[in-house]
């Protein structure tokens, strides 16, 4: 065993009281057996997420991370009930297994789920699919995104018990006045872009259309986990941005995402990428598609959700920043993300300035 693994392990062990969790577990579980090993994954920057391996099987435990906490933030019992609500449903979940909202056991609240073997792609180019059908296989993959992000707009909110997840109507005013208020509150210094930014969305907020939809609020490409070998969905993941709200803000938040540069911290963009030559569809034929599943014509004022869009990654990437310099971060690279806070901004200012 290496240095960096014995680190490691020992970071878990302070992070997880192993012995209890164990105790806990196999009263709570059905089938649960200890002893368990625990693994932490790399991928993500809010709630911290481990493998738990037993010989009872494979889990995954999500938790909140210690520390004090912005408001409404992290929430994972949202994501244990949307992910319940949605499992017999056309969006394929995880099957969820157990809530312990005590926050005493390990320090925080957390779900435990099954865990899903598949893959995970973080490349928006799909540079793993390779081979003389590489352009129609990464033809097929944005196609199952697609799907599946209609899907999600198609819940039944009164069937699958989804109907109280968040407030009806006025989402975008509702979403800008939280999302300025949770990057305000992590504001570690004035950043001019965000200010312009901040000012001209509260100056062009549209008018309520009357669109309720379940979102996803954070729907991009490694959130999606796909079978072994298909380009087929086999679990959304990540759903603590979950709520009632309007279709197109996730829609255009994976499409301002794929206008972003390949390396924009943990989000992988499209920017400058022929698209044609890789199988890709661009945004106009994306958008066409989901409009075409959703059985709408078109969708107007498309500058200002991808605006908004760039801002609210902006503010979510700033108190990922904020956390780290407190001591709370989830993930290692947290630090260095505030770098991207002021060009995700000038981006949304282009486009403003370009589409408006």
């Amino acid at each position: 065993m290496t240095n960096e693994m014995v680190s490691e392990s020992r970071n878990i062990v302070d992070q997880l009281p192993i012995a209890a969790l164990e105790e806990y577990l196999a009263a709570q579980v059905e089938g649960f057996r200890g002893p368990m090993q625990v693994s932490k994954f790399s991928g993500g920057q809010s709630n911290p997420t481990f493998k738990l391996e037993t010989p009872s099987g494979r889990y995954v435990l999500r938790r909140q991370p210690p520390g004090k906490l912005l408001k409404s933030a992290h929430a994972v019992d949202r994501e244990f009930r949307v992910m319940r609500a949605l499992a017999d449903s056309a969006v394929p979940v995880p099957r969820v297994l157990h809530l312990c909202e005590d926050r005493e056991l390990i320090g925080s609240m957390f779900y435990v789920m099954e865990y899903c073997e598949g893959r995970i792609f973080w490349d928006a180019a799909l540079p793993e699919l390779d081979g003389p059908r590489q352009k129609n296989q990464r033809a097929a993959f944005y196609e199952e995104m697609n799907r599946v992000l209609a899907a999600l707009h198609s819940v039944d909110l009164q069937t699958t018990g989804l109907a109280d997840y968040g407030r009806p109507g006025n989402y975008f005013e509702r979403q800008f006045e939280r999302w300025q208020g949770q990057y305000r509150a992590s504001e570690l210094q004035p950043i001019a872009a965000m200010d312009r930014l901040i000012d001209w969305l509260g100056g062009h907020l549209p008018p309520d259309d009357g669109r309720v939809a379940l979102v996803h609020g954070d729907y991009r490409l490694d959130n999606i986990m796909f079978h072994p070998t298909e380009p087929r969905a086999i679990a959304v993941l990540d759903w603590e941005l979950s709520t009632l709200g309007h279709p197109f803000a996730d829609l255009a938040y994976q499409c301002m995402q794929l206008r972003m540069p390949a390396d924009s911290g943990n989000i992988s963009g499209l920017m400058g990428v022929d698209r044609e030559v890789l199988g890709i569809p661009s945004e106009h034929e994306y958008v066409a598609r989901y409009c075409e599943r959703m059985g709408i014509e078109k969708i107007d004022n498309w500058a200002f959700y991808l605006a908004f869009s760039f801002f609210r990654l902006a503010a979510i990437i700033q108190g990922v920043a904020k956390r780290a310099q407190d001591g709370n971060a989830s993930n290692k690279s947290a630090a260095r993300l505030g770098a991207f806070v002021e060009p995700l901004a000038q981006l949304a200012l282009d486009v403003i300035e370009k589409e408006y």
